[in-house]
């Protein structure tokens, strides 16, 4: 028997899914009806309701002025912490802070080149800080380093590495030197 050729047949067609049934039309349009009815029933039972009430609220509304009692005349308050407030003081006890012998720097950077450190000078001073350039030999060759100071506090160090901070350089470390 001779084998045979698939390839001309062709591929066979899809059936197509049947079409959805349609709904009955008319079983939405009595549910439409009865929500609509049964909407305007409601509306027709609540209209009669808000009339009386208002009525009897009027009437009660006119003997009461009648019967009420006038107000008694508020007298003028007056105030004793007004008096009091000025003799009035606090004392707080203060810690005194620890000196210390030896001062605390700020290093806020340490470069190759020269021009580098300058720059970063330039962008501390306009904070309103002095800031100084130190050249300094190590075993890896010559550093430019970026040094603030002397502060005599560690808070007097961490206020303007804080100042630094808020203006974008966040390499700004407190030694103790």
């Amino acid at each position: 028997m001779a084998p045979k050729d698939y390839v001309s047949r062709g591929r066979a067609t899809k059936k197509a899914p049947p079409p959805p049934s349609p709904s009955l039309p008319w079983v939405r349009i009595v549910v439409t009806l009865v929500l609509v009815l049964g909407f305007v029933g409601f509306l027709w039972t609540i209209k009669d309701k808000g009339v009386e009430p208002t009525e009897t609220v009027s009437e009660k509304q006119q003997q009461k002025p009648a019967e009420e009692d006038e107000l008694p005349v508020m007298t003028e308050e007056e105030w004793e912490f007004i008096k009091t407030l000025p003799e009035y003081s606090v004392e707080v006890e203060t810690r005194e802070q620890k000196t210390r012998e030896r001062p605390y720097l700020m290093q806020c950077g340490s470069f190759r080149r020269e021009d580098q450190a300058q720059e970063m000078k330039a962008k501390i001073a306009f904070l309103g800080l002095v800031a100084q350039v130190k050249p300094s030999d190590g075993s890896s060759g010559r550093w430019h380093r970026v040094i603030l100071g002397p502060y005599t506090s560690k808070r007097d160090a961490e206020k303007d590495r804080h100042a630094i901070r808020r203006s974008g350089i966040r390499t700004c470390r407190i030694w103790d030197w």
